[in-house]
């Protein structure tokens, strides 16, 4: 297929608005597949993998295809849950287009609004597509005045819903301006989609204005797709995926008006750091991007590709980014669903697959000559993972099992990160909330049979000094035969937050050798690695040693790091030790209707808002400050007190004193370690 005649679109948009049924319905209209399937009986192409079966929700973005009046359409599925919002970007490179399903009943959701924005930033062609028209009570003119509020007059509808609702009528291709149109006309409908399109080519609206001349769909034709291109129109169908009302017209949309990879805006490609116009062809060097990858434990890796330059065959000899060695690709797939169709070629515009090649990673760019060694995608912004678990295997020796599982699975999903907290012997698998992070778990049980045991993360609590003290301590120890002996003099003083550890050496005289000095130091550092008053790191201390006694024959190194811990203890205990908390900065979006409610529920966290505006389209930003403790499930809170429209970042912040009671608790039982 040519790549004149190959369209790449990403079906989006909030989960219930049916968008795996109406890919359902396209695939079964143009006899890709000979039955539809059904979300209900987990029967779709799509909807092939056991947890988005058992949720009725897709889960992981599923490329399918069909050919239409001599075009190839790759279609990417995408969830529509809030959890998995980082799945549906992270497939944005790879097409041209998204498709925004909105349910006729309900309208849009919170991920509508983020993912047509997230497709503007990346220069992506968008389409809305309303489905449901067929539904009882279904309110389609205030669907579309909705629309056109929130994102501007560039929304203006290709087809309206005929008079009984079941239907749809062109108002672009071959408008009937005497068709009988549920709501508005078609007249009024061509009039504005004309009006908007000419805006952005001066010569036709000159020809349009002066001299009156209908435009007809060819001469209309590159102007409509500038349009699309720069973001001045967003077509609106109606369709119903149930009944197949407005699929032949949708169908035609997709092939005759969606861009084609020559038509859409370019990938955005950099050589380090310059920007790199690529062209869409056959011809030349191959340049492909891996914006999927699957890990299956029997069939091994499968990596999803968008071919943006040259020609990929079985015998091609391909580098992974800078790497040195090529790989030969062996066998290439077209996928649909799970289905894998072995192909001869994917040509520029192609979207296909490679299996079994470890080294291709997410993000990984393909490409046979060292020219494009330093070739890479601008970056995507991903939703920050949030929700974090602490996990260890369930049974003793998993270790390495785990170790292997964790990298599979973040191999497969961007947004999942795992990260290994030393100091507090944890592994926290950190996700976009807590529904993602249960897909991850469920899928290390079922895929690859790893049983974990979760808790909430341990919270990295410091602890530090209000005030400058003295410390002393004699260790004198005699055991029969050679003695130690040390002696210690010190003061400390608090820093500025952040500063750490500072160590002084005042000693002077030889009072303490200084052959010696450094085992006063590890004392006291060992107390600022372990804790002084419950067992967390000690933070923002300044110690200076400045007198101390040593015996020529009993003094040794154990001695003085002995004195050194217990004269640094001590002075602790004088200097009004606290327990500091991890401070997150905190932005939530909601729907400013749910303003006060979340307001109320940061301030009962012990959360203080620093800042709220309104972002213009009536979502509500807030500007938070809160201990990282009343965070933990501030997902789960948050989803219910917003309905689950809300979203929020946190990073950290700072280290404030806790209250006295946490503190109270916090050092209750504990006692620092003798020195063996």
């Amino acid at each position: 297929m040519s790549v004149e005649n190959i369209r790449n679109i990403a079906f989006a948009g909030q989960a219930g608005a049916g968008k795996t049924t109406l890919i359902e319905r396209l695939l079964f209209e143009t006899k890709a597949i000979v039955q539809m399937g059904e979300v209900e009986r987990g029967t779709t192409v799509c909807d092939y993998d056991t947890q988005s079966k058992s949720r009725q929700h897709s889960l992981n973005p599923t490329p399918v295809h069909f050919k239409h009046n001599n075009h190839q359409v790759n279609i990417l599925d995408t969830p529509g849950m809030p959890d998995f919002i980082g799945r549906s970007i992270s497939i944005l490179p790879a097409v041209e287009t998204v498709a925004m399903v909105v349910d006729g009943l309900n309208g849009t959701g919170i991920l509508t609004e983020r993912m047509l924005t997230v497709a503007s930033q990346r220069d992506k062609c968008r389409l809305i597509v309303i489905n449901k028209i067929d539904a009882e009570e279904v309110q389609l003119a205030e669907q579309l005045s909705a629309l056109q509020e929130e994102f501007g007059a560039e929304v203006l509808p290709l087809n309206l819903p005929d008079e009984s609702g079941q239907g749809v009528v062109d108002c672009y291709f071959k408008p009937d301006n005497n068709a009988a149109t549920l709501f508005s006309s078609v007249q009024e409908a061509h009039d504005a989609l004309v009006d908007q399109v000419v805006e952005v080519d001066e010569e036709l609206m000159e020809i349009y204005l002066e001299q009156g001349q209908e435009l007809n769909p060819d001469q209309l034709h590159n102007p409509f797709e500038k349009a699309l291109r720069s973001g001045h129109l967003i077509p609106v169908c109606f369709v119903s995926a149930k009944t197949g009302a407005g699929i032949p017209e949708l169908l035609r949309i997709i092939t005759e008006l969606m861009p084609t990879p020559l038509e859409g805006n370019p990938p955005l490609f950099m050589n380090n750091d310059e920007e790199v116009n690529l062209e869409p062809s056959e011809d030349g060097h191959v340049v492909a991007h891996v914006f999927k990858v699957e890990v299956d434990p029997f069939m091994g890796r499968l990596a999803m590709i968008r071919v943006h330059q040259g020609t990929i065959t079985a015998a091609s000899q391909l580098y992974i980014g800078d790497s040195s060695k090529s790989f030969k690709v062996s066998h290439l797939f077209q996928m649909q669903g799970k289905e894998r169709i072995e192909i001869e070629k994917a040509v520029a515009g192609d979207i296909c697959a490679i299996a079994k090649v470890d080294e291709l990673e997410f993000d990984s760019v393909l490409h046979d000559s060292h020219d494009e060694d330093h070739f890479h995608l601008k970056s995507l912004e991903l939703p920050p993972p949030m929700f974090s678990l602490a996990i260890q295997p369930t049974r003793r020796g998993d270790e390495q099992k785990l170790s292997e599982t964790l990298k599979k699975i973040t191999a497969e999903d961007p947004s999942l990160v795992v990260s290994h907290r030393v100091r507090l012997n944890e592994t926290l698998l950190t996700g976009v909330g807590e529904l993602h992070l249960q897909a991850a778990l469920n899928q290390m049980e079922e895929q690859f049979k790893l049983v974990v045991k979760t808790s909430q993360p341990s919270i990295d609590y410091r602890e530090t000094i209000t005030r400058a003290a003295e410390g002393h301590y004699r260790h004198k120890k005699q055991t029969g035969g050679a003695g130690q002996f040390g002696e210690v003099y010190l003061r400390i003083r608090p820093l500025p937050r952040g500063e750490g550890f500072r160590f002084l050496d005042k000693v002077v005289g030889g009072a303490i050798p200084g052959t010696f000095i450094p085992a006063v130091e590890k004392g006291i550092r060992q107390i600022m690695e372990e804790g002084a008053i419950a067992g967390f790191e000690m933070q923002d201390i300044e110690a200076e040693v400045y007198d101390g006694k040593h015996h020529s024959v009993d003094s040794k190194e154990i001695a003085f790091v002995a004195a050194g811990r217990k004269a640094f203890l001590e002075a602790v205990k004088a200097a009004g030790p606290t327990i500091l908390e991890p401070v997150v900065n905190v932005t939530i979006t909601v729907p400013g209707s749910y303003m006060g409610d979340v307001s109320g529920d940061i301030a009962t966290h012990r959360g203080i808002i620093t800042d709220s505006r309104m972002d213009g389209q009536n979502n509500a930003v807030l500007l938070c400050q809160s201990p990282i403790s009343e965070m933990g499930d501030y997902s789960q809170r948050l989803k219910s007190l917003a309905s689950g429209e809300g979203t929020f970042t946190m990073e950290f912040s700072h280290f404030d004193p806790v209250p006295n009671a946490v503190q109270q608790e916090l050092c209750k039982g504990y006692e620092v370690k003798e020195l063996a």
